[in-house]
């Protein structure tokens, strides 16, 4: 075999295991831990809303504040460490390939969402949840991936504009899903884009300031237990799995 011939067969291995490393150096264990914390306050508040739904408690979801604020923080939450991944990824140069199949296989879930609470709730079923913002801001918040001032400067503004601004316009579903509805709409998830695109882009400056810091901001997060990256790691499917499995548990156990 001539050297030219060692040398093909030889590359592709090498490009292969260094694109690995350059996608795996996009995962930092503190991050996926505060993901999984996260998800585990998401399971919480779910549970909670679950109990409720059985009339095991009496739990007011849609106008105690208690519930409200912890929507919003949970929310929060995701939204902001999504920017924060999106910053992360864009550093590690995974490829645009990767990054539309991240987008598709999350918008796919959102369709699967929306089918799904229609059946179960169809006067209140998920039209723009969670999962439609992130893929729809994922596309429009990605120019400004490698531009922390500027998302910064947009997402305080959209944020601003999210909760100030609001037209009888905007009140239909055609265009509800911008946000500036005069009232939140018969949904069981409602995540505009303004003003939650804004907390997004607010996450992409903090991924940038997180990568100046070398991550010391959040180091003690990375002795977290194992099971908090791991749910990190697998939020999206934990997020699509965890709803079914709470509702059939409390259904077999309420039913007897």
């Amino acid at each position: 075999m001539t050297s030219a011939a060692r040398r093909a067969r030889t590359k592709p291995p090498l490009a292969e295991a260094k694109a690995a490393r350059t996608v795996a150096s996009a995962r930092i264990p503190a991050i996926d831990a505060l993901r999984g914390l996260a998800i585990v306050a998401m399971i919480l508040y779910h549970f909670a809303f679950d109990l409720a739904y059985f009339r095991v408690t009496a739990s007011d979801f849609y106008h105690d504040p208690l519930w409200l604020h912890a929507r919003t923080l949970i929310l929060s939450s995701f939204l902001l460490l999504a920017g924060v991944s999106l910053a992360l990824a864009q550093r590690s140069d995974s490829g645009r390939a990767r990054f539309w199949r991240h987008v598709a296989m999350i918008a796919a879930c959102a369709v699967a969402v929306s089918v799904a609470s229609y059946l179960v709730f169809p006067r209140s079923y998920i039209w723009f949840g969670v999962l439609h913002a992130i893929a729809l801001s994922l596309i429009l918040i990605r120019p400004l991936a490698t531009r922390p001032r500027a998302a910064l400067v947009a997402g305080i503004a959209i944020i601003v504009a999210g909760n100030l601004a609001a037209s009888p316009w905007f009140d239909q579903r055609t265009w509800g899903w911008l946000g500036f509805m005069t009232a939140k709409p018969i949904t069981e998830d409602y995540v505009p884009l303004f003003p939650w695109t804004g907390v997004m882009l607010v996450g992409i400056a903090a991924g940038h300031a997180l990568i100046r810091n070398e991550f010391r901001a959040v180091a003690p997060f990375g002795g977290a237990p194992r099971m908090l990256a791991w749910l990190g790691r697998h939020s999206l499917a934990v997020y699509m799995l965890h709803q079914p499995i709470l509702i059939v548990l409390l259904y077999v156990v309420v039913r007897r």
